[in-house]
């Protein structure tokens, strides 16, 4: 018997929780996290092509976001600090990474496997640079959340993030984080436009 279980492992992203190392005021798992990148990767891309005048597919932006992270369904999330603590275990885990998405692949009916593929090898240079802007870019606003519900366990976080945006230098990141990005650290009335809320 064929073992299609492709798309059984992608609605296991649920049972991975994200930011493992740190005390969360709200737990994040995997699916919501793709569903946020693609969000904001799919506005990214948008904001290239209305703002800067670019010739992005917004579409197909959005799906490379959103299955960025289906090989941790073997992988497990790894903390950051683990993932890059030198060479060697950069080098590591994306060996490991190409292992599991060749694992996925073969869980596929053939026929299907060329797309995924090159949905996993993540477009050209400026589609990556996308995705990864939309990838960090949710860390960010996770960093604000807990912050605002009071929780100083990311403070450092955000600051080592926010550097980490700077240097991206990606222009429809830059007029996100200037114009869009605001409304995150307003309340639900503000974002309403001070109506009340039952």
């Amino acid at each position: 018997m064929e073992n299609n279980s492709f798309y059984a492992l992608v609605f296991r992203q649920k049972y991975i929780r994200r930011w493992g190392l740190m005390r969360n005021t709200m737990t994040e798992n995997l699916s919501e996290h793709a569903m946020e990148t693609a969000v904001l990767a799919h506005s990214l891309a948008l904001i290239g092509n209305e703002i800067f005048g670019k010739q992005y597919d917004p579409d197909r932006i959005a799906t490379l976001a959103l299955f960025h992270d289906v090989p941790e369904v073997f992988t497990g999330d790894l903390p950051t600090p683990v993932k890059y603590f030198d060479k060697n275990s950069r080098e590591s885990y994306q060996h490991i990474e190409e292992q599991a998405i060749e694992n996925l692949l073969s869980k596929l009916p053939e026929a299907l496997r060329p797309t995924y593929r090159s949905i996993f090898e993540g477009g050209s240079r400026e589609e990556h640079l996308l995705v990864k802007a939309a990838d960090k870019l949710t860390a960010y606003i996770k960093c604000v959340e807990e912050e605002k519900c009071g929780n100083s366990e990311f403070i450092s976080a955000k600051v080592s993030t926010a550097r980490s945006l700077e240097k991206m230098q990606c222009e429809e990141l830059s007029y996100f984080m200037e114009h869009l990005l605001p409304a995150f650290s307003m309340t639900i009335d503000e974002m309403q436009g001070g109506k009340a809320t039952s």
